[in-house]
């Protein structure tokens, strides 16, 4: 059995092997050490001396070129209509002298007596002006506007875009469709020029861009759709007009009336002529189909002849009339159907020379059934002065074939 060396030996030889050893181990570690710093220390020299250049080697480029330039917005479509149209709106400024009868009270002797010549006295004329608005429709300096706008003026200035101004003559109104026409003589050869386009080719919900000069701001332009097509004069409010309005909620304030109504691609649909004095957001224009159809009778200074029968009416269905001959105190008794009441037949015109009378129901014109009021007038408005129209009525229980020869409506104004 092997001699086991006592734990005092054991510890005698190991201090003895750490004296040997431990000064060379020390010295490896300080060497190590030394390494470590002197390798961090070069590392962070090298980093130091990249560090200025780095910057310059990544701004460099921004500093060497320019960054290239944003693209210029691309217009929309409603400003390269009013840049295309825009030109030719014009205001329209009129002046027209006012005579006011003088105050009897004024001229009486019995107060002259007390005052003499101390009498006040009243002015007897005076000026009033007023503004709208128009478009240029060719090279010549021909004009549209509504009939309103320039009505019994005395002077006419037309005002351009660009700042230059002209002496216009009205060369023909008509009050029936509030258009007239007004030309400019000067060197016009280069006068901007609105194109007009097709109102026939309008659709409800298509863009509308109203241009003119409302309040007295000049070049205003507002946007918004046709509402509604074929609207009547009467339904609009205007029932001593004949026409067929376009609606529109693109923005009509007064000094608009005349300016030109556009679509999308800046073609004139219409003449902006009215709005409604107790609607927000409504506003009427003349088709320019139907400005086409008169303009140049206007321009040569001829009357425009609208067929006219003479009766005030309004649509009536047999509900209407059952409602009302179950009053025991209706003041007339009418036919229970569907059709047009004749409310009154004016004097001395053609409707009194065929026999209508009031009461009477107007069921059918020229075999076509009549509906509503507007049937009517469109039919009598797309007639000839001077056409037999066929009316068939409902007077109490019978029905009556009449023939009325229709009179031009300028003949009672």
């Amino acid at each position: 059995m092997p001699m086991r060396t006592p734990p005092s030996a054991r510890l005698a030889t190991l201090q003895s092997f750490l004296k040997a050893n431990l000064k060379r181990w020390s010295n490896r570690a300080i060497g190590l050490c030394l390494c470590l710093s002197v390798g961090l220390n070069v590392i962070g020299m090298r980093a130091s001396e990249a560090a200025p250049n780095a910057p310059a080697e990544v701004e460099a480029p921004a500093i060497a070129q320019a960054a290239p330039a944003a693209p210029a917005t691309p217009s929309s479509f409603v400003t390269a209509a009013v840049e295309r149209v825009g030109p030719a709106v014009v205001r329209i400024d009129t002046e027209r002298t006012v005579t006011r009868s003088a105050d009897p009270f004024l001229d009486d002797p019995f107060f002259r007596q007390f005052f003499g010549d101390r009498m006040p006295t009243m002015p007897r004329e005076r000026r009033q002006r007023g503004q709208g608005s128009g478009f240029i429709i060719d090279r010549s300096g021909t004009i549209l506007t509504n009939a309103h706008v320039v009505d019994r003026a005395d002077r006419v200035t037309i005002t351009l875009k660009d700042g230059r101004e002209f002496e216009g003559e009205v060369k023909g109104a008509d009050s029936v469709t509030d258009l007239a026409v007004v030309k400019i003589s000067a060197n016009t050869d280069n006068l901007p020029v609105a194109n007009l386009g097709n109102s026939d080719s309008v659709r409800v919900g298509d863009w509308a861009i109203a241009v003119g000069n409302p309040l007295g701001l000049d070049n205003t332009v507002t946007l918004g759709i046709v509402s509604t097509l074929k609207r009547s004069s009467a339904q609009a409010g205007i029932p001593e007009k004949r026409l067929d309005f376009i609606q529109t909620d693109a923005a009509i304030n007064p000094g608009n009336s005349g300016g030109p109504l556009l679509d999308a691609e800046g073609n004139v649909i219409g003449i902006n002529t009215a709005i409604r004095a107790d609607a927000m957001g409504i506003g009427f224009a003349i088709p320019i189909d139907t400005v086409k159809a008169v303009k140049d009778q206007l321009a040569r200074g001829e009357t425009v002849d609208h067929p006219f029968i003479g009766i005030q009416m309004r649509s009536i269905t047999a509900d209407d009339a059952r409602r009302n001959n179950s009053d025991p105190n209706a003041a007339i008794v009418l036919p229970e159907v569907d059709g047009v009441l004749i409310v009154g037949v004016v004097p001395d015109t053609p409707s009194v020379e065929a026999g209508l009378r009031r009461g009477d129901v107007i069921v059918k014109i020229d075999r076509q059934t009549i509906d509503s009021a507007e049937d009517v007038q469109r039919i009598v408005e797309d007639s000839e002065v001077g056409q037999t129209l066929r009316f068939e009525v409902k007077r109490g229980n019978r029905t009556l074939n009449l023939s009325v020869v229709t009179g031009t409506l300028q003949e009672r104004s």
